[in-house]
């Protein structure tokens, strides 16, 4: 089925990303000793860390450096224990975003997120109070070019949920949260390689800012996104800056 344009804001997004590259460790740092906490050091029964090793490999961090904060996170090594905390809120045009953080302080991180909020035009909301806007799902997708036939096959057959092609014909695979693994080795495994993937919050009503509401929308995710204790920021804003 077809969808809108996503694919600018996608590479909007990966080139940002990019720009703050050094953060990345630190922040899958923190997701492997959450989910080795949480799960276990044990790869092959701890999905949440399975993922969290694919992005530490994705990032060309040493394997010894993910071994050792495996063994931190489960007793091995003494360590500092991180909690996770989600905050949501309203940037500009009304809209809705979701900022995921990991803190070992929380008062600390809750002022720096508000403050960034309200320093650069959004409001901070209360618990649930975009939430339902977004879906918990896998989220993958191809560049323009691939073939949408093949990846509907493989990826309908290995148990996706739907596959959407947008109008710049980029093709977004989505998956549920547990299937979202599997479905993604098939793909690759059928020589499929996407150019990103990920678990993610997937905005189910996007909306269009352009201009100046673009620029101050982009400030804001900006502001949240430099902050150390943030792990991930979600938004339905689809961004003309142009």
């Amino acid at each position: 089925m077809a969808g809108h344009s996503k694919w600018a804001n996608i590479q909007h997004r990966k080139g940002r990303q990019d720009e703050k590259r050094g953060k990345i460790w630190t922040r899958i740092i923190r997701e492997i000793t959450v989910a080795a906490r949480a799960g276990g050091g044990d790869l092959g029964t701890n999905p949440r860390l399975r993922l969290a090793v694919d992005r530490a490999k994705a990032a060309n961090m040493p394997a010894d450096r993910v071994k050792y904060n495996i063994d931190k996170a489960t007793g091995s090594v003494e360590g500092i224990t991180y909690e996770e905390i989600r905050y949501e809120g309203y940037g500009i045009g009304g809209a809705a975003l979701i900022v995921d953080t990991m803190t070992d302080n929380k008062v600390r991180t809750v002022a720096e997120v508000r403050h960034a909020f309200s320093k650069f035009g959004g409001n901070m909301g209360t618990e649930g109070s975009v939430a339902f806007q977004f879906k918990h799902c896998g989220q993958i997708i191809f560049a323009p070019g691939t073939s949408e036939d093949k990846v509907m096959e493989v990826a309908l057959e290995s148990g996706a949920e739907d596959v959407i092609r947008d109008d710049e014909g980029a093709i977004e695979v989505i998956t549920s949260v547990t299937d979202f693994e599997a479905v993604k080795n098939a793909l690759e495994a059928a020589g499929l390689t996407p150019d990103m993937a990920e678990v993610t919050m997937r905005p189910e009503n996007p909306i269009e800012l352009s201009g100046d509401e673009a620029i101050r929308m982009q400030k804001l995710l900006d502001a949240i996104e430099d902050l150390d204790d943030v792990q991930g920021v979600y938004h339905n804003a689809e961004l003309d800056t142009e």
